[in-house]
């Protein structure tokens, strides 16, 4: 149950309010912002809360137990406040929102905390935005924990998989040299590598306007040169220029064969290769395997 302040409370009594929704967001970075549905800017608890952004909320459900409730924001993109690029930078992820309740008249004495939520899903539609609003009783749906699989759960160099990222040109630096497509570009600046050295790994950008991004390769074709040709999972969500540096991943698979002859790494494999997936369970017996107990891999 909220309770409200004494002042705040005796305003609400009276049937005649002048009252007000006010949101403030607190990034992962610590970058704050506040936002109003009133039309004039409103100060209180050490933040200003700016109006005319276009920051909406839909109504919000809640439920006894354990289930998560949720709501969503709305709004259009400011350069003042929220811009595109942030955005899609992922800069909102997860940020924390706080839900006030404001006598615009007098925000510093009366004003409540309604609720506190976190950003999930965020959808971009032409000029605007809709960000969900999740209940902090949302990660409890999450797992915890490792998963047991017979493919690895470690990252690829990580403490876990002690594979050294800086042999046989596992990360290399390179520039842009042409954006073919949204999700094609060629990095000039590389050894002469093999097709497919640097799939299913990342492509982090060091300067220029995507500078910090780190995007998942898909397929990346022979490196002959100096120039390789890479295509992204997803397309660039604005477009490089030739000469922007860039640093390239190689990748996993996370199967214990491509640790094994790629990596020379099974030691650290942090799978269960030996477990049967679901394909082998409901085959049928045949002449071409052996079902005697045996370990599957060696």
């Amino acid at each position: 149950m909220k309770r409200l302040s004494q002042a705040l409370a005796a305003h609400v009594a009276t049937g005649e309010t002048t009252l007000c929704r006010a949101w403030r967001v607190t990034c992962r970075d610590g970058f704050r912002l506040g936002f109003t549905e009133h039309d004039q800017v409103l100060a209180f608890d050490a933040t200003v809360f700016e109006p005319g952004t276009g920051f909406a909320a839909t109504e919000a459900s809640s439920a006894s137990g354990l289930a998560a409730p949720g709501a969503e924001v709305r709004g259009g993109f400011s350069s003042a406040a929220i811009s595109e690029a942030d955005l899609a930078a992922g800069r909102y992820d997860g940020a924390r929102v706080e839900l006030f309740l404001v006598n615009w008249q007098a925000p510093e004495e009366q004003h409540a905390l309604i609720s506190v939520q976190e950003i999930g899903e965020v959808n971009r539609a032409g000029p605007g935005f809709s960000a969900e609003l999740r209940n902090f009783a949302h990660r409890l749906q999450q797992p915890e924990g490792r998963i047991y699989n017979r493919r690895c759960d470690a990252d690829l160099g990580d403490s876990r998989c002690r594979v050294d990222m800086g042999l046989a040109n596992r990360r290399v630096a390179g520039v842009v040299a042409e954006v073919l497509a949204a999700d094609r570009l060629t990095i000039s600046g590389l050894p002469d590598l093999s097709e497919g050295h640097f799939r299913l790994g990342h492509l982090r950008f060091d300067s220029g306007v995507l500078s910090g991004r780190r995007l998942a390769i898909e397929e990346s074709g022979a490196g002959t040169g100096g120039l390789v040709t890479l295509r992204l999972w997803l397309p660039l969500e604005a477009r490089p220029a030739p000469g922007d540096a860039v640093t390239l991943t190689v990748g996993c698979d996370k199967s214990f064969s491509t640790c094994r002859t790629k990596f020379g790494n099974p030691l650290n494999f942090r799978g269960f290769p030996h477990m049967p997936g679901s394909d082998f369970a409901y085959s049928y017996v045949s002449g071409d395997s052996t079902h005697d107990g045996g370990v599957l891999y060696r």
